[in-house]
């Protein structure tokens, strides 16, 4: 196998490349000396992650990546809009906040016990007994599941805005009552992620160590096929934890959802290149990888939030090629979680909060909101690549409270 980095990276496209700092861009440079990628594209919320920036979008060929897709295997947003209207939240305050604070469970190694414990036909997926690795997961699975996990996962209310009529999403214009919530697969992802990087690392032992954590699995090998039905099965799981959230969240409420939009942003897809470009000399199959990154096909719906007091938005991809049809999935970190703790005091977050009309029930200062880049400027680095349709302001937030560690 051949494990000599390119001499030159490939060329890729930055979008706000103003506001990303140069170890991101080095270790994009790093991804795109692999001799298996093709091409790549860096978003405008970027920040350092493991192996591949959070932000960073890699195409490769018959390959597959662990750390590309990252450690919390198909972390997603989900929202669910309901027909009231926002102002149900200032008139019902003690029962929203109940809701969330009974009905949401947050925290590394964090899951429900008993008839707390949630039902959902995820448990009874044939891919959990596929092999010794997938059965011995179930029971964090089972145990997890509707749970959300630290870092900057969040549940939270807010108000949706639309100014037209989206016939896609069956809204008049208006402001609705919505529910926005921000986690992965849990444990189950974690352990999946950390289990394959070991084994992609152990099968590239001439690799440069500049590129360690980029190690490889090729798709046509059993270890690289046992990755990718792993994978999947962790997004189907990811996917059911939003379910069951918003399903519990949403009942104790008394509401009901008029439509929902959810996409993940850590994960890898089989898509195809077109030639126009010049990434690729013909259309072809490639694995692209999203790390922290939405999906922006053609018409592809997804939700890219801001921070705990900052608005986010509903958009329409628009399918752009040099991207890899990719946009931002957030505002992206501006300092460090430790440079947060260190710098910015529980009052002035407070103060953030307030002057937002935003009431908050837990978090870390790690994850105050002037820890992030401005999602005005963020929003705007990405016009050519999503069109807005609706705008999220938060008003009632619930995130892990002790502060964390978390890549994403």
């Amino acid at each position: 196998m051949n494990d000599e980095l390119r001499s030159v990276p490939l060329p890729y496209r930055v979008w706000g490349q103003e506001h990303i700092d140069p170890e991101s861009r080095a270790q994009m440079d790093a991804a795109m000396r692999l001799p298996v990628s093709v091409a790549g594209a860096l978003m405008p919320d970027a920040h350092v992650g493991y192996g591949l920036p959070i932000g960073g979008v890699l195409a490769t060929e018959n390959a597959v990546i662990p750390y590309a897709v990252g450690v919390d295997i198909a972390c997603r947003v989900r929202l669910s809009v309901f027909q009231e209207a926002p102002i149900v939240l200032k008139q019902r305050a003690g029962q929203f906040k109940k809701a969330l604070v009974e009905q949401t469970l947050f925290g590394a190694g964090k899951e429900w016990r008993g008839s707390q414990r949630a039902e959902h036909e995820v448990l009874d997926d044939p891919a959990w007994e596929a092999d010794k690795f997938l059965k011995s997961l179930k029971d964090t699975a089972r145990g997890q599941l509707g749970t959300s996990g630290s870092g900057n996962h969040f549940v939270e209310w807010g108000a949706l805005r639309l100014e037209k009529d989206d016939l896609a999403l069956g809204l008049k214009a208006g402001e609705y009552l919505a529910l926005l919530s921000h986690s992965g697969s849990r444990g189950v992802g974690f352990k999946i992620a950390n289990h394959y990087s070991q084994i992609a690392m152990a099968l590239h032992p001439g690799l440069d160590k500049s590129a360690r954590h980029l190690a490889w699995l090729p798709l046509d090998w059993h270890e690289g096929q046992a990755y990718w039905l792993a994978m999947e099965l962790a997004g189907r799981f990811a996917s059911a934890n939003h379910q069951v959230i918003h399903a519990r969240v949403a009942k104790a409420a008394g509401l009901k959802p008029l439509t929902m939009v959810e996409n993940h942003h850590n994960f890898a897809w089989k898509e195809r290149l077109p030639a126009p470009g010049g990434f690729t000399d013909a259309e072809r199959e490639v694995i692209v990888h999203r790390k922290g990154a939405t999906p922006a096909g053609p018409g592809v719906m997804g939700v890219i939030p801001g921070s705990m007091a900052d608005a986010g938005f509903v958009v329409r991809g628009r399918g752009v090629v040099e991207a890899l049809n990719s946009a931002a999935h957030g505002a992206g970190r501006a300092m460090s979680r430790r440079q947060a703790t260190a710098s910015i005091t529980k009052t002035e977050r407070d103060r953030y909060l307030k002057e937002r009309g935003v009431t908050l029930i837990s978090a870390g200062l790690d994850e105050s909101p002037q820890a992030y880049k401005p999602i005005e400027v963020v929003m705007a680095a990405q016009a050519d690549l999503i069109d807005i349709v609706g705008k999220f302001t938060p008003l009632m937030v619930r995130m892990d409270g002790t502060g964390s560690k978390a890549e994403d």
